[in-house]
């Protein structure tokens, strides 16, 4: 049968059914008495930190909507995956059955995957704001997973252009063993190797390694000039703080995608000072919609907002004023929506959503960790470099 022809017998099919009273148009898109947002993410272990923080962009996010949306109330459940794949699933499932009408999360990328795979199953919008495995948005990935954050792919193409630019000849890598940090890492080394550039070591730890003096020894025994560090969370402040311990930044230039924001800075001390890393947001980006949401953060929580806080806060109020602008009650029309929708106020810049992908399109921020003027926190990023999406996005294939 053709198209048509299914569009023309479900019609019919449907038309008789409303004649019969069974259903109606009026039902279908009647406003529940919540929308129900059902919040996936590591609220403990090594991501902990990421992950209160991105609940607490979210609350700001539904809180300057004065907790409405069409004038349906909010509600947040929010669940902790303990950044384990399966616990994400079941918590997923769970909030799904209780009526959940979208997903947001989560912070590991294999969490999300996994998160992603069950929300396409059962047609549910899933919104991710800081997972950035390149297979979360792969062209037909998914049609209900949107990534309003970075991807792998431009925080490594930062990665290599600092190499480049500081012209780091030397390399000694210190990688998570996590499939999307080892993903990232393959390409970078890659791309060294392509040019030139010496691995001279590299080591895996597991996710929430409590000991690096082995692996800090050998960097500082070894003739790198710089340290690539592919992980980030509590792992990122424990290699730190021990590499502190022998003033390893002194004769090492280090640096990886997303290593620093000023929440690691903080957990750090001074021995982050002059780490350079790629900045998935910050709080000093200068213009409206970031001032206004800094203001507003400031205020309730007597501090700057973090990476993960400012992503989860751009991501849910985009998705939030397109479902709103749509005024229907049909996931399917929010899905339609914001695949082709564009981001003029993001707290970042311009942000356009592929819809080859899912992938938010969007200028990429580098920094460095310095000393901060107040009312800025003691030690915090200063944005050295601004990369546009032109530099970090292929084309979608047409």
């Amino acid at each position: 049968m053709s198209s048509f022809g299914r569009w023309l017998s479900k019609g019919l099919v449907v038309a008789a059914a409303t004649s019969m009273g069974l259903v109606s148009v009026a039902q279908a898109q009647e406003a529940p008495e919540k929308f129900k947002i059902g919040g996936v993410t590591a609220l403990s272990g090594p991501y902990g930190l990421l992950g209160e923080d991105m609940r607490r962009g979210v609350q700001i996010a539904i809180e300057e909507r004065d907790g409405k949306i069409m004038g349906v109330p909010i509600e947040v459940v929010w669940e902790d995956d303990e950044t384990k794949p399966q616990t994400a699933v079941q918590k997923t499932t769970k909030l799904i059955s209780e009526g959940s009408h979208m997903i947001f999360g989560a912070v590991s990328s294999a969490s999300t995957l996994a998160i992603m795979n069950l929300t396409k199953q059962r047609k549910i919008p899933h919104l991710v704001t800081i997972s950035a495995d390149d297979k979360i948005t792969v062209p037909g990935g998914s049609r209900y997973t949107f990534r309003t954050s970075n991807n792998l792919d431009m925080e490594n193409r930062m990665a290599w252009a600092y190499t480049e630019e500081k012209q780091i000849k030397k390399i000694y890598a210190v990688t998570a063993d996590y499939q999307a940090t080892r993903d990232g890492w393959t390409w970078f080394k890659k791309k060294a190797e392509e040019n030139g550039v010496e691995i001279v070591g590299e080591d895996f730890a597991p996710l929430g390694n409590r000991d690096y003096s082995s692996i800090v020894d050998k960097i500082t025994k070894s003739d790198a000039e710089g340290v690539a560090l592919f992980m980030t969370g509590s792992d990122v402040v424990t290699f730190l703080k021990q590499a502190s311990q022998v003033n390893l930044s002194e004769s090492k230039i280090i640096f990886g995608p997303v290593v620093a924001d000023d929440t690691m800075a903080e957990a750090v001390g001074t021995g982050a000072l002059g780490v350079n890393s790629g900045l998935r947001y910050h709080y000093t980006t200068d213009n409206p919609a970031n001032k206004k949401f800094v203001d507003a953060y400031y205020k309730k929580f007597g501090e700057f907002p973090a990476m993960t806080a400012g992503e989860a806060y751009d991501g849910m109020s985009w998705w939030l004023d397109i479902v709103e602008a749509t005024k229907s009650w049909d996931k399917e029309v929010w899905i339609d929506a914001f695949e082709n929708s564009v981001r003029e106020n993001s707290v970042e810049g311009k942000k356009t959503m592929r819809p080859c992908d899912h992938q938010a399109s969007q200028p990429g921020y580098w920094g460095e960790v310095v000393e901060g003027t107040p009312p800025a926190p003691a030690l915090t990023m200063k944005i050295t470099n601004v990369f546009t999406e032109d530099k970090l996005f292929k084309a979608c294939a047409q």
